[in-house]
């Protein structure tokens, strides 16, 4: 078997923060930044005696991002406990939901290189994270627990293993990502360890006799928490299946083994066996005693389904069909949700999509870049930046000092109108009053009218930056290029 006929097939766990003040069952703050083991109570700390309470935002959330993988949403889910020892894990059980979660099936539409492949959804389902163990650096070979993530909501999405390439499975996570923050599920800053991510790599290397297909066992790569990690990891866990069977082509190497659970070294950029991979039954999950079963209403099922905004496939076809934008504006533009969202208000307020994208991506996208802000913290409003475009479309100031104009709106937070007043940078439109410079500038050039007259548009362009010069830069370029056009044609 050459090695082009090993197929790489990717399953991917994906785990996400959801948006919520509090924990998934106790009151206590979600924060990313209190002192160790400050955000905490007897409920999350698993003592005895507690019982723990649902967070209805979190059930929410959790179904709005599954309605949005196009899940179906059941009339039924059960809350179950999944026990496993672990030091960050006080009760030594994780409540989480096995065998009824709260959303089955769906999909995930991806773009890659100009491509789209679709990813399977298998199920969407909530439970509790685990807390944090802290290793000390000093070479002691000690660790701390902090448990201030424990018990918080965690959304897990698990997908079909659709994905057969490491770069498939980076651009699955970006879009997943992508998802769940246009939606306000999460904010996945996975430098926060608020997104982490689970990829079951296996090589399909041929067929059984019944026609059933044949994988390499599955290795599962634990908890990386960047697209560039699981692009690596993926890709490296290819390539060592493939050396496996390279020096072994019969498998026995691999099938000793057996699944393996790994965790990734990205300084070395290699995976360690961590484990053999747990089964279901290695957990002993029963139903949680302590929580009703999720038996939603209809009615409340709607609700949710109708405050699923635009998704961004959609709002960028919408944007290109509707609006004339080019894809690559598009694209960029729907990139994030509020970004779409001002763009929006600013093309209205304009009655010019494409002015307010030109604006949008040379400027808006440029402070935004350089500051490293979400467009919230631009200090600029889009009717403010409508204002600033206004005054350009009119004439009232160039597009160059437009830009300028609106740098000072960024750093002031003072309207377009108020800097052109204060800053007298308004040009000078009154052909009356530009036509005296015009003839003074043709007078000190008296060659341009015989090179205008074979034809040399540079000509022009000279005499017009001349005329700027003599009035500080505020003369309007089109209207000087037409008194120029008339009196050197005359």
């Amino acid at each position: 078997m050459s090695q082009a006929d090993l197929i790489p097939t990717i399953g991917m766990e994906v785990h996400l923060h959801l948006a919520t003040r509090t924990k998934m069952f106790c009151p206590c703050e979600v924060r990313y930044d209190a002192p160790p083991n400050t955000c905490v109570c007897p409920v999350c700390l698993g003592m005895p005696g507690v019982l723990p309470v649902m967070n209805g935002l979190a059930v929410e959330l959790a179904v709005r991002m599954a309605i949005a993988l196009g899940c179906t949403i059941p009339n039924f889910a059960k809350w179950d406990r999944k026990h496993y020892y672990y030091p960050d894990l006080p009760k030594n059980y994780q409540i989480s939901e096995y065998d009824e979660p709260l959303g089955l099936g769906g999909h995930l539409d991806v773009e890659l290189d100009g491509e789209t492949f679709r990813v399977g959804i298998t199920r969407v389902h909530l439970e509790e994270d685990a807390g944090k163990l802290m290793h000390a650096e000093d070479g002691s070979n000690t660790s701390a627990v902090d448990l201030n993530r424990t018990g918080t909501p965690l959304l897990e999405v698990v997908s079909e293993p659709d994905i057969h390439s490491a770069q498939e499975a980076r651009a699955y996570g970006e879009a997943l990502r992508q998802l769940a923050v246009y939606l306000g599920v999460g904010h996945c800053n996975m430098q926060l360890g608020q997104m982490r991510f689970e990829p079951n790599i296996s090589l399909k290397i041929g067929d059984a006799p019944d026609g059933s297909p044949v994988y390499t066992p599955i290795t599962e790569i634990k908890n990386l928490n960047s697209f560039r990690s699981v692009e690596r990891g993926c890709a490296f866990e290819i390539a060592r299946h493939r050396d496996e069977l390279a020096a072994d082509p019969q498998g026995y190497t691999l099938a000793k083994q057996g699944k393996s659970t790994r965790g990734w070294n990205d300084d070395r950029g290699v995976s360690f066996l961590m484990r053999s991979k747990e089964e279901a039954h290695d957990y002993r999950y029963f139903p949680e005693p302590d929580l009703v079963p999720f038996v939603p209403e209809p009615e409340w099922v709607e609700r949710v389904r109708a405050s699923v905004p635009e998704l961004p496939a959609a709002r960028r076809k919408r944007f290109i069909i509707d609006l004339g934008l080019p894809e690559y504006d598009a694209r960029v533009l729907t990139d994030d949700r509020a970004v779409a969202d001002f763009f929006e208000q600013v093309a209205k307020a304009v009655g010019d999509a494409k002015t307010a994208s030109n604006w949008m991506m040379q400027d808006v996208m440029r402070v935004l870049n350089e500051r490293n802000v979400p467009i919230a913290n631009l200090g600029v409003t889009p009717a403010a930046l409508a204002g600033a475009i206004r005054l350009v479309e009119k004439g009232t100031v160039s597009r160059a000092t437009g830009t300028e104009v609106f740098a000072k709106m960024v750093e002031t937070g003072k309207s377009a109108q108020a800097i052109v007043e204060d800053e007298n940078l308004a040009q000078t439109s009154d052909a009356g009053e530009l036509e005296a410079v015009v003839d003074a500038v043709i007078a000190e050039n008296p060659d341009a009218a015989q090179e205008f007259a074979k034809g040399v548009d540079k000509a022009v362009g000279r005499l017009i930056g001349m005329a700027k010069q003599k009035t500080g830069g505020k003369a309007n370029p089109k209207v000087v290029r037409e008194l120029l056009i008339q009196k050197l044609r005359a």
